[in-house]
């Protein structure tokens, strides 16, 4: 946008100035050829009167020196004929014909125009004067006169008038650009806005002050628009925060009275009962899950806190093994990561150990800033992939599995907010590939 509106402007600015610099410049040099005919044109009269003078006195002595002398001062041609166009006097090298001008001029009339003069042309002029006066003509004179001067004059003006458009038009692409940008400039703080709140930095506001009234106000409103949204998401993230924080009490409690109740239930109730303590541990894994991502998206994970990786999979190693599960890690020996790629790494592990199936392995890997967890287990289609990350997805596949479906949400939003990036890939034959590129200043190893 803004190089088109430099464009716009430049191109406007450039065509007022063509406009004003053309027509002054073919009027100077207009100018300058009346000039110069007025001056020849008083030369020629002067040797019209000598020819005229010398017809009626026979005697063409003075004329042919002052003719001679003229042309060898001024380096023109000069001619003069007489009533019958004989040629009487002549000085200098004539480089057109004179038979039209002859013609007009015996037949009394005068030059009054000539070619307009400019830098490239003409070199030379010719004009025509009648001697004599009216049915009384003697003769004509002709006289070429060269039109270096003429073309010097014009041709520096006209440098002149190019130097000054130039200079004109860059003072002109100049306040193009200014004016470009300070339309422009919120327009870009609104992009800039924009993307810091798409990047997760929800407090980024467009800061008025430069630029059109309309734009402004825009921004306003925009910044506006934005801490009513920012509001509602901080109260409805607040609410989630809150609610599963109010109902881990109760749920503790509840659990506490049915393990109370158990002694007191028939062998026929055993199995509902079984149920209903299974049915209140997944609310309250769902509850955690929702106090948990509550806590992420609010911004509770510490960016620059880093733990050793290596240690905390050796934890999961008793886990799987007590499920017939190997576990393979391959990552250097002083491992160092933020505590949310290590977060989404035991996320990635609970996963695998739900859905592989007994003697089946994960291998854990991290190279070149890459933490990947892959699994041999059944895996996910390529549009199951796609869905996976958002909230309580399930697999249809998988309905029966243990699990609040947030665990995948949660590992998306601990990847942003360490600014990595979170992909699920196929593995090969078959399986699941959590894949994890971790900004280069956060891994060490």
């Amino acid at each position: 946008m803004n190089s088109r509106l430099v464009i716009t402007f430049t191109t406007l600015i450039a065509i007022l100035i063509t406009a004003l610099a053309v027509p002054l410049a073919l009027s100077y040099a207009s100018h300058r050829t009346n000039r110069l005919l007025l001056d020849r044109r008083a030369d020629a009269t002067r040797f019209a009167e000598l020819a005229d003078q010398a017809a009626r006195d026979g005697d063409h002595t003075s004329l042919t020196s002052e003719v001679v002398r003229y042309a060898e001062l001024y380096g023109a041609a000069v001619r003069v004929r007489d009533r019958n166009g004989r040629v009487l006097v002549t000085a200098g090298r004539f480089e057109t014909g004179d038979t039209e001008p002859t013609r007009l001029a015996l037949s009394g009339r005068t030059t009054e125009d000539l070619p307009t003069v400019d830098p490239f042309g003409p070199a030379t002029v010719l004009l025509a004067e009648p001697a004599g006066r009216d049915a009384q003509l003697s003769g004509a004179v002709l006289l070429q006169a060269r039109t270096d001067r003429a073309r010097l004059d014009v041709g520096m003006v006209w440098g002149a008038l190019a130097l000054g458009s130039l200079i004109a038009l860059a003072y002109g692409v100049l306040a193009a650009r200014r004016l470009a940008r300070w339309i422009l400039r919120p327009v870009t703080e609104l992009d800039r806005t924009t993307r810091a709140i798409a990047e997760g930095h929800l407090d980024a506001r467009a800061h008025p002050g430069v630029g059109p009234t309309e734009l402004r106000r825009l921004e306003e409103r925009f910044n506006a628009m934005a801490d009513a949204l920012s509001g509602a998401m901080e109260r409805q993230r607040a609410f989630v925060a809150d609610a599963s924080h109010e109902l881990r009490t109760p749920l503790t409690v509840l659990g506490l009275r049915l393990e109370n109740l158990e002694p007191h239930l028939r062998d026929e109730g055993s199995a509902e009962f079984e149920e209903a303590m299974a049915e209140l541990d997944r609310l309250a894994e769902l509850v955690e899950d929702l106090l948990a991502l509550a806590r992420v998206e609010a911004g509770a994970v510490a960016d620059d806190k880093k733990v050793e990786l290596r240690p905390r999979l050796g934890v999961w190693r008793e886990v799987y093994a007590a499920q017939d599960l190997t576990l393979d890690v391959d990552i250097p020996e002083m491992s160092v990561v933020p505590e949310a790629a290590a977060r989404i790494a035991d996320i990635a592990l609970d996963n695998a150990q739900k859905f592989v199936p007994p003697g089946g392995k994960v291998t854990v890997t991290l190279h070149d800033g890459v933490l990947r967890v892959a699994d041999d287990g059944p895996g996910l289609a390529e549009e199951e992939r796609a869905d996976a990350l958002g909230r309580f997805w399930r697999s249809v596949s998988h309905a029966n599995v243990p699990g609040s479906g947030l665990g995948l949400a949660i590992a998306a939003e601990l990847a942003k907010a360490c600014g990595a990036t979170l992909s699920l890939l196929s593995a090969d034959p078959h399986g699941l590939v959590v894949e994890l590129r971790l900004p280069e200043p956060y891994v060490s190893g």
